[in-house]
């Protein structure tokens, strides 16, 4: 493998935010003629593959080559609410989600273009004594990491945040370095930095499995020909576990729909009014966007499946809530409304690690998941998966517990689950199920194009 240092040029001038699609296309994506060779391989143009691709070069590795079945971003990557929060429920959580934050607000000295970041703040609010003990404890956890975290009393929660009904919390955790992105923005962004890293791009090419010899791998087979290379990483989101199934390597994910709606303008939904809020026991969150609120949320009852509409009853369940807590949303109109596929892990927590075949590892082959959360935590985990594929360990994260290795031949985790998380199923996705037929949505369901 040819390792060393890189010279990577400057990111081109002239590439400003667009259409995400558009913006890929003026990128000069260095993907014509498949290489036959290469150093590293990575499975996935999302986020956390792309970054993870880039992070790659970075490290002096020579020749890095993704491959994606559609195009990049055309996931959840593009679709997603761009949430940043590092207000984690474990130490994992939070030192991903801070080393992702600062990635973000150094990204455009780094590739001439950045994702979007804005600095909002993050209020976690409590309804209950139980919340207050709970917050209390991750707060002094956080802190420990040195995150700069502080509890708000009920009054100083009304104060700094205007909009949501007065009296309705006990308190609450606050960040004001938390924030959100642009999540086309982020696509666009990582575009650039494939290209202007050298990364080889292969869009519409499918990874069909891996290439071994004894217990080491060799390449990835390819829906265009093998490619031969050392290192192999995989990710791929909510299709990770299929993937990686191709070479008899079982990864507990699966993929579970994701709502996200945004309300139309109104004066009292100015970002000064508005910090990102997360209502943990509905599972549901908002944050300013376009003079309106965004807010999204998924319905811990639902199995895990492809997400191929908007579940118009629980739509309407949460923007009751929404309701209650934030008054002046309940006479607003929605501009926007869409579904997305996004991965879950069963505890809730990113997989980064080797992967295992039985018993054993196959040498050459890192497994990652974001676990659901690829704005929040992709280019820490990202960084992270890069570190481990070429030595072993990573100064991210400690993964020495987030290997598949973690896991039951069920799919059960050794660890707890991150309690500050989205309502993800709590366990892996059974082979065969699914949620809706094929080209037949349940009623009361508005199908997507």
């Amino acid at each position: 493998m040819a390792v060393g240092p890189t010279a990577l040029p400057s990111a081109a001038d002239h590439l400003t935010e667009r259409s995400v699609y558009v913006s890929i296309g003026v990128v000069p994506m260095l993907s014509t003629g498949q290489p036959d060779t290469a150093d590293a391989i990575v499975v996935g143009g999302g986020t956390v593959g792309a970054w993870c691709a880039y992070f790659l070069r970075r490290s002096g590795v020579g020749r890095v080559t993704l491959v994606e079945k559609r195009t990049l971003g055309e996931g959840a990557s593009s679709r997603a609410a761009g949430v940043v929060r590092t207000q984690g429920g474990t130490r994992w959580a939070v030192q991903l989600g801070e080393w992702s934050r600062k990635f973000y607000l150094r990204q455009h000295d780094e590739i001439g273009i950045d994702s979007g970041f804005t600095q909002q703040g993050y209020l976690l609010p409590c309804f209950t004594q139980a919340d207050v003990a709970a917050a209390r404890d991750r707060m002094a956890m956080q802190t420990a990491l040195g995150l700069s975290v502080r509890w708000l009393q009920p009054a100083e929660v009304d104060e700094l945040n205007p909009t949501l009904a007065a009296g309705s919390t006990l308190g609450g955790t606050f960040c004001a370095e938390d924030g959100y992105l642009s999540p086309p923005r982020n696509v666009t962004a990582y575009a650039v930095a494939l290209a202007t890293s050298g990364v080889q791009v292969r869009e519409r090419l499918a990874c069909i499995g891996l290439l071994t010899d004894g217990d080491a791998v060799t390449g990835a087979a390819t829906s265009a020909g093998p490619i031969c290379a050392p290192l192999v990483v995989l990710t791929g989101g909510p299709e990770l576990a299929e993937v990686a199934a191709l070479a008899g390597i079982r990864v507990p994910t699966g993929g579970v729909r994701h709502q996200v709606a945004v309300t139309q303008r109104h004066p009292d939904l100015h970002p000064s009014r508005l910090p990102m809020v997360f209502d943990l026991s509905a599972g549901l969150y908002w944050r300013p966007e376009e003079g309106g609120m965004l807010f999204g949320m998924s319905n811990p009852d639902e199995a895990p499946g492809a997400a191929s509409c908007v579940d118009e009853p629980y739509l309407a369940q949460m923007r009751r809530r929404l309701a209650e807590l934030v008054p002046v949303t309940a006479g607003l109109g929605l501009r926007r409304v869409w579904a997305a596929t996004i991965d879950y892990t069963p505890d809730h927590l990113p997989i980064i690690g080797p992967a295992r075949v039985k018993d054993r590892t196959l040498n050459g082959v890192t497994v990652v998941s974001a676990g659901g959360a690829g704005m929040m935590w992709g280019p820490g985990v990202a960084r992270a998966a890069a570190d481990v594929a070429l030595t072993g360990t990573s100064d991210v994260v400690d993964t020495a517990q987030l290997g598949l290795d973690r896991f039951d031949e069920d799919g059960n985790s050794a660890l707890t689950a991150d309690p500050i998380a989205l309502p993800f199923p709590g366990h892996a996705p059974r082979r065969g199920s699914g949620r809706d037929e094929p080209g037949r949505p349940p009623p009361g369901r508005l199908t997507l194009s």
